[in-house]
């Protein structure tokens, strides 16, 4: 048995890209749901909400199984691994604090600026 090549950085960063598709595995994280239950909540076509699954299911963050005549959507817990590791090599930067940077700028800009 083979199995399908991992899918790569890009497809899983193409996919989250999307903010319905961000909402669609916000509401996965609970359990797994039917196509026309993830559909329900936004006010798009079926064929909409399965193309954007498709997208999902391709960057391998979803799967989908047919249960008798209905098809449902499942998340992928390790399918964020990859990029999870290389995004973690950007944490030892600090984030920006913004109200500290404010300050710094307030004060920079009061001083007087010696003449050349």
């Amino acid at each position: 048995m083979t199995h399908a090549p991992a899918p790569s950085l890009d497809q899983v960063f193409m996919a989250l890209a999307d903010p319905t598709r961000r909402a669609i595995l916000a509401m996965l994280l609970e359990d797994d749901m039917a196509v026309t239950d993830v559909a329900h909540p936004f006010d798009m076509s079926l064929a909409a909400i399965s193309k954007h699954l498709g997208i999902l299911a391709g960057a391998g963050l979803i799967s989908q199984e047919k249960r008798g005549r209905v098809k449902w959507c499942k998340l992928e817990p390790d399918a964020l691994r990859e990029a999870s590791i290389w995004m973690q090599a950007f944490g030892q930067f600090e984030a920006v604090n913004l109200d500290a940077f404010e300050r710094f700028l307030a004060q920079e800009l009061q001083t007087p600026v010696p003449d050349a």
